[in-house]
């Protein structure tokens, strides 16, 4: 998806849109569409094939309720699009599909092994990973970011989950075709709904191999957590374990890659940003909460209602699909001023892209650390960032992000014989 700098739409044809197409959000400018429609019709019904629709959120506040207020709006039917007009088979086991309060007690246990002061422990091989993935840009040459960024998360999850690193890139193809498999880089040759449907044997089948093996040799990563977990006096079951091993790879390969990617496109355009960016520690934490707002990978989250609710006068009846667009949220000219201006000593920033509620982004002291870790690396230790292509987009309705982007660096001749981005990061 195309994250805009500006928009100024007088007006727009809303019937003719279709914000579920993929191509729209690669080629065109939702940013616009969504602009248009917080200022004209912020709560929309939108008809989808036969008797399917759904209704769209596009403001902060109203994203807020939708996303907060579990006992209103249910996870546990979709979570989504793609999903629109069918039961998710994962609702009650998987913790993305999974309402309060089963979700709190599945969610605890790795809530605090995800916490701050476990995630820590991390840091040295988050580093690492960091410091071999940029490392092909350090001469001078042409390289692709997008692709290197792509490389972190699964580099970060696989080491939590003790997961092998032969399995690694493998595991981030098969994520992104279960989300993207209408991107012509991920759809096999039966079409999308192929895709997805393979891409979901073959993830479901590794984790039930690396179940089986973990049982009988567990350890502290998160497999090991969600085996030994206690949900309302049981343990989870094997679908339950395989369900909640694929949406943390997902969690995580959806969120963080996307983050960077964006903020460079704004480095890219803006070369004093990166100087700005590097001249004060300060900017590493306020810096990440913006590239976070600005790039909204998270595109949309679906909800159902279970009761008849009333939106800015709209009616919404049980049972309809609402879908919360978070980039759209994350642009709101009420909840953020100046809201299209990348602003990396932007505070506060109340910014939804973890999302909101019950359902907040159990991974993001994870994704925040590794985010925190790239920048200092990136900026602390390169400069003279140009590119040397054009950015290719991601087609999909779910992701938003770029998936190729050329371009050049060199080492900061002040980084020079010193060990790169092993600093500690001031949050």
């Amino acid at each position: 998806m195309r994250l805009s700098t500006s928009t100024t739409e007088t007006t727009m044809d809303l019937d003719a849109v279709d914000l579920v197409d993929p191509l729209l959000q690669r080629d065109g400018d939702p940013h616009a569409i969504w602009r248009y429609m917080r200022q004209h019709d912020p709560v929309r019904w939108h008809q989808g094939d036969g008797e399917t629709g759904f209704w769209s959120i596009t403001k902060f506040d109203d994203a807020d309720f939708v996303l907060r207020d579990h006992a209103v709006f249910t996870s546990q039917r979709g979570t989504l699009l793609n999903l629109l007009g069918k039961d998710d088979p994962a609702g009650g086991k998987q913790m993305a599909a999974t309402d309060p309060p089963r979700h709190t007690r599945m969610r605890e246990p790795l809530q605090r092994v995800l916490a701050n002061k476990n995630v820590e422990q991390y840091r040295g091989r988050i580093e690492r990973q960091i410091t071999k993935i940029l490392l092909p840009g350090a001469g001078g040459e042409t390289f692709d970011f997008a692709q290197a960024m792509i490389k972190l998360p699964m580099a970060v999850i696989g080491t939590m989950m003790a997961l092998p690193e032969r399995d690694w890139d493998r595991l981030a193809y098969l994520t992104m075709a279960a989300v993207c498999n209408d991107d012509q880089e991920y759809v096999g040759p039966q079409g999308p709904q192929a895709t997805l449907e393979n891409a979901h044997r073959e993830l479901f089948s590794y984790f039930q191999d690396m179940v089986t093996a973990r049982r009988s040799a567990p350890g502290d990563d998160l497999i090991s957590t969600l085996l030994t977990m206690d949900v309302e006096g049981s343990r989870l079951s094997l679908g339950e374990v395989l369900s909640n091993c694929y949406s943390l790879l997902l969690g995580a390969n959806v969120t963080t890659p996307f983050v960077p990617i964006a903020a460079m496109s704004r480095i890219l355009a803006d070369p004093e940003l990166a100087r700005t960016w590097a001249s004060d520690r300060r900017f590493l934490a306020t810096g990440t909460e913006e590239a976070l707002r600005w790039a909204s990978p998270a595109n949309h989250f679906m909800r159902y209602a279970v009761r008849d609710v009333e939106i800015r006068g709209r009616a919404i009846r049980s049972g309809d699909a609402v879908v919360v667009w978070l980039g759209s949220a994350n642009r709101d000219e009420e909840a953020f001023d100046r809201s299209f201006e990348f602003d990396i000593s932007r505070r506060p920033n109340r910014h939804v892209a973890f999302g909101i509620g019950p359902h907040y982004c159990i991974g993001h002291t994870v994704a925040r650390l590794s985010l925190h870790l790239l920048f200092a690396e990136l900026l602390g230790t390169y400069c003279d960032f140009e590119q040397q292509g054009e950015p290719e987009h991601l087609t999909s309705n779910f992701v938003a992000g770029v998936k190729h982007l050329p371009m050049s660096m060199r080492v900061r001749p002040d980084a020079a014989g010193r060990s790169a981005g092993k600093e500690r990061v001031e949050a």
